[in-house]
């Protein structure tokens, strides 16, 4: 394969495009950043081309004409507090309209190889005892979300039988790292402050994956022969329950973790009375990914384990806090 040095990268204001562009930056590849807003100041100074305009679905045929390969990491993400009378159609509009009218612009200007940043939210919300989610399962989403991210990877193996343009279609499970913000910015929070936590006797499995483990694998994606047209999970390779991923996340912290031994049938009873019953799914339920083909067909393996990514992400919001003080 003719090596891709000209990237052009969706979505770098966010949490995985920013990562993903320092890596593409460090590692001397020609960016095209499509963006919705300028991006953030330690990111400014990167030499990369910038585009700024507000929806997908506008001409950038010039932009695309001589890159080699298309990641396309933006999206409209989990809206906690939906207020649209039509989730579905708001999701569709963007990642599914905006993703295909990139994509058949990318495969118009010759763009040899288009990365789909999806979701494991396609094969479904949690998975089975034993029977981690494979590439390869019936998809399942249960979301406005996770049905929009599937109808795009349809039409984008669609477009790259029509064409020729090879697709890569990656599913994340939850991404932490240094800058992680919703939930998991909240564990870190309530940690630190030594909140007792009843969330002792959680015995789930869920696979993450760090922040610096997925940009790894965008990477490698980018020109490995075998990621061509292929759908690949990815996590860090360890799964752990919520009791876990709680005293490991307080140990990068330096702090106890005060966990309170509540059964979780009734965690899970208590958030739905709360109204936040996708909360407790995620904290009570299993969800696990297998990545032996990610593994088998890249020959790649999560460069960072999971507590050193823990310890970085840990690492990077104590600095923001103390620097927040000032």
């Amino acid at each position: 394969m003719t090596r891709m040095t000209r990237i052009f990268l969706t979505g770098a204001s966010g949490f995985v495009g920013g990562a993903l562009l320092r890596r593409l930056a460090a590692d001397g590849l020609a960016c095209t950043v499509l963006l919705r807003r300028p991006l953030d100041e330690p990111l400014r100074h990167l030499p990369v081309r910038t585009i700024e305009s507000p929806t997908l679905d506008a001409d950038f045929a010039a932009a695309l004409a001589g890159q080699d390969a298309v990641i396309h990491c933006a999206a409209r993400v989990h809206v906690m507090q939906e207020q649209s009378a039509d989730p579905l159609a708001e999701f569709r509009q963007v990642n599914v309209e905006g993703t295909l009218s990139l994509a058949r612009q990318a495969a118009a200007a010759g763009v040899k190889r288009f990365i789909f940043l999806s979701s494991i939210k396609v094969n479904g919300e949690q998975s089975l005892p034993g029977r981690p989610f494979r590439p390869e399962d019936e998809p399942a989403p249960a979301d406005p979300y996770g049905v929009s991210k599937l109808e795009a990877e349809q039409g984008l193996r669609a477009l790259a039988a029509q064409t020729g343009m090879q697709v890569v279609i990656i599913r994340p499970v939850l991404v932490y790292g240094p800058g992680v913000k919703a939930n998991f910015e909240s564990l870190l929070r309530w940690l630190q402050q030594g909140l007792p936590l009843p969330l002792g006797a959680i015995h789930n499995q869920r696979s993450l994956v760090a922040l610096d483990n997925l940009v790894d694998l965008l990477v490698t994606c980018i020109e490995h022969p075998a990621a061509a047209n292929q759908t690949l999970l990815v996590s860090d390779g360890e799964d752990l329950s919520t009791s876990e991923l709680l005293r490991r996340l307080a140990a990068a912290l330096g702090r106890p973790a005060r966990l309170l031994p509540v059964p979780g049938w009734i965690l899970a009873a208590g958030a739905a009375m709360l109204g936040r019953r996708a909360l407790g799914r995620r904290l009570c339920c299993s969800l696990q990914v297998d990545i032996g083909k990610t593994r088998q067909l890249l020959g790649w393996s999560p460069p960072v384990s999971v507590d050193e990514g823990l310890r970085r992400t840990a690492r990077h919001w104590l600095a923001e806090q103390t620097a927040a003080r000032r």
